[in-house]
């Protein structure tokens, strides 16, 4: 961490403390950006010296040690699907949720299972268990994030060949489940997976990665970027 990064923001400041290669932390940037909410980007650096986030102090914010943590003055907030949620409900530029019951559904039908079903097997706590106490190699952990990706994007092509789609996950506007589709989508290039198959997939990251708001929350365009 930077020095000092946890200074007291002024009233009504954001803050987000995560980690450049944080699908998690990627989604909550692409969600602040869609709002055009201007945020105080504090890194956490998840492999330095141990880890940053097992910091005593960044664990009095969350104590699971996970990023990405979002501060709006006094309140602090954990979960990148929780943090998408309370920003829609706190700031009301550009609704990330449809209005209507049965698109809400959908939409967080969709984020919640790339959320749950996919990344946290292929995080980076999954990875080090794999290797260090499973002594599994390179090729035998891809193989396993391979399988994970590969089950739940078959899910959520599926349920983007629906006519709600639109040019995006849900519509023509980006909203929260882009803001989770397209960090999945990332790491999938990271571990080489083979995306032919998703077609929908392929076409809704390409179109949003034309949008500033995407752009601007690639990993590699952050500040603690190496």
């Amino acid at each position: 961490m930077d020095a000092d990064p946890f200074e007291k923001l002024p009233p009504g400041g954001l803050a987000l403390y995560g980690y450049w290669r944080s699908s998690s932390s990627y989604r909550v940037r692409i969600a602040l950006n869609l709002k055009g909410l201007d945020y105080d980007y504090r890194p956490v650096h998840l492999v330095r010296n141990g880890g940053e986030q097992n910091l005593a102090r960044f664990r009095e914010m969350n104590p699971l040690g996970l990023v990405p943590v979002l501060v709006h003055g006094d309140q602090v907030i954990v979960q990148s699907l929780a943090i998408c949620e309370y920003l829609d409900d706190a700031f009301s530029a550009q609704a990330l949720l449809p209005a209507d019951a049965a698109g809400k559904a959908r939409v967080r039908g969709i984020a919640q299972s790339i959320t749950s079903e996919i990344q946290p097997l292929n995080n980076l706590a999954v990875m080090q268990y794999l290797e260090h106490q499973m002594g599994q190699s390179t090729d035998a952990i891809n193989t396993w994030m391979g399988h994970w990706l590969r089950r739940g994007f078959t899910a959520v092509e599926a349920w983007l060949t629906a006519d709600a789609t639109g040019r995006f996950c849900h519509g023509d506007r980006p909203g929260l489940a882009d803001c989770f589709l397209v960090p999945q989508v990332y790491n999938a290039h990271r571990f080489s997976c083979d995306l032919q198959p998703y077609p929908n997939i392929q076409r809704i990251n390409e179109l949003c990665l034309q949008l500033p708001a995407f752009q601007n929350a690639v990993p590699e365009n952050q500040p603690d970027a190496p």
